[in-house]
């Protein structure tokens, strides 16, 4: 009868981490720079669990006795994408980054694109979502061509305002276009993103869809289902692994998926929970809002007693991130960043774990938490017995 979740709170990175530059991210620190820019952090839940313990966070006071255990995980996998970051949480450390395309596709690519799809294509250059939308959708329902478009990660995105081009046809194209974003040319994700509305206020609406690549190693999703673990989603993270031994409700608001988290504790008995929790990274960190960011983690804050008020026995909840994405800083892209690790349950030490040199020892602790660990078969070293009482 054992529970498990990794709540992953997309882009709230921690700050440094050693190829920090190398990245371009010097200087970025999405909670430090987040507390810093709003005059400190009054958050007493996060506070109280030990956030101001993971590393010093202005407002956050880091001498306070912590009822979970606390730490930063740095990243090992090359990239900083969530793609990455998931599967580095969950055991597969990629030592090659996914491949990017700061100046667009390949022509050839594109053509044989619209060949299959029967459109022609728009953009073709990194951009903003909302940017490109807004330049280019008047043109796009004119012509009934594609927005196609990437971003400093390695994503191939397709924009459709969904009445011009309905919502199955879109994903077909995402679909035709995964399949040939393969070889020299594998990104991790490609996205349908559909919008809405008149031009000059266009809106893009929750339909997004995610085409991910397949891990590459063995994940800890694997692991469990071969284990006979059952095996919860919220959010994003099924695309995240193409599917894989997770199947998922997403959730377009942090809101939403802190219901389906009190929904599915109060009514699974047994198995592992995976969350995506999207907006500090979709709606904030991407668009430097640094208010509504401040805003996301009050919120976040004020919903920490009703997640503790559901766990009972021998609960395991471990609270992280996938990477950064700082909102004070002129980049409107992901982060190379820490990320904090915060574990509670009933029967959970409130221990310092220190800093762990890959995100991967999360992944390690649920599988020997679950009985499913399989030596040299995952990256990541478990620290459930440091915690365990």
């Amino acid at each position: 009868m054992k529970r498990a979740a990794i709540i992953v709170l997309d882009g709230l990175g921690i700050g440094p981490c050693p190829d920090q530059a190398a990245y371009g991210d010097e200087g970025s620190h999405t909670l430090g720079n987040v507390a810093r820019a709003v005059g400190g952090l009054q958050l007493p839940n996060l506070e109280r669990l030990g956030l101001g313990r993971c590393r010093l966070i202005p407002g956050l006071a880091p001498g306070v006795s912590p009822t979970a255990a606390s730490g930063v995980a740095l990243p090992r996998s090359q990239g900083k994408d969530s793609t990455t970051g998931h599967w580095e949480i969950c055991g597969v450390i990629l030592e090659r980054p996914f491949r990017t395309y700061p100046h667009g596709f390949p022509t050839s690519l594109l053509d044989e694109f619209a060949r299959r799809t029967h459109r022609g294509y728009l953009g073709n250059r990194a951009a903003s979502g909302t940017a490109i939308i807004a330049e280019l959708g008047a043109e796009h329902q004119r012509t009934g061509k594609w927005i196609v478009y990437t971003s400093a990660d390695s994503v191939f995105q397709v924009a459709a305002h969904e009445e011009t081009v309905g919502l199955d046809e879109l994903y077909r194209a995402c679909a035709i276009a995964r399949d040939l974003l393969v070889g020299e040319h594998a990104v991790s994700r490609v996205i349908a993103r559909p919008f809405a509305g008149k031009p000059g206020a266009y809106e893009r609406t929750p339909r997004r869809k995610d085409f991910s690549i397949e891990p590459v190693g063995t994940t800890l999703l694997d692991r469990l289902a071969a284990a006979g673990v059952p095996r919860v989603g919220i959010g994003k993270v099924d695309d995240l692994f193409a599917g894989r031994n997770i199947a998922s409700e997403h959730t377009p608001t942090n809101a939403d998926a802190y219901r389906l988290i009190e929904r599915a504790l109060d009514e699974t008995e047994a198995g592992f929970i995976f969350v995506n929790v999207i907006e500090f990274d979709q709606t904030w960190g991407h668009r430097n809002d640094v208010p509504g960011f401040h805003e996301g983690l009050k919120q976040l804050d004020a919903w920490i007693p009703r997640l503790e008020a559901r766990l009972k026995g021998d609960d395991l909840i471990i609270l992280t991130a996938d990477h950064g994405n700082d909102p004070t800083t002129p980049s409107t892209d992901h982060s190379r960043e820490a990320v904090p690790i915060l574990t509670l349950g009933p029967r959970v030490r409130p221990v310092a774990l220190g800093e762990r040199s890959t995100f991967a020892d999360m992944g390690a602790t649920v599988a020997e938490y679950f009985g499913a660990a399989s030596p040299g078969l995952a990256a990541g070293t478990s620290f459930l017995s440091g915690v365990w009482a």
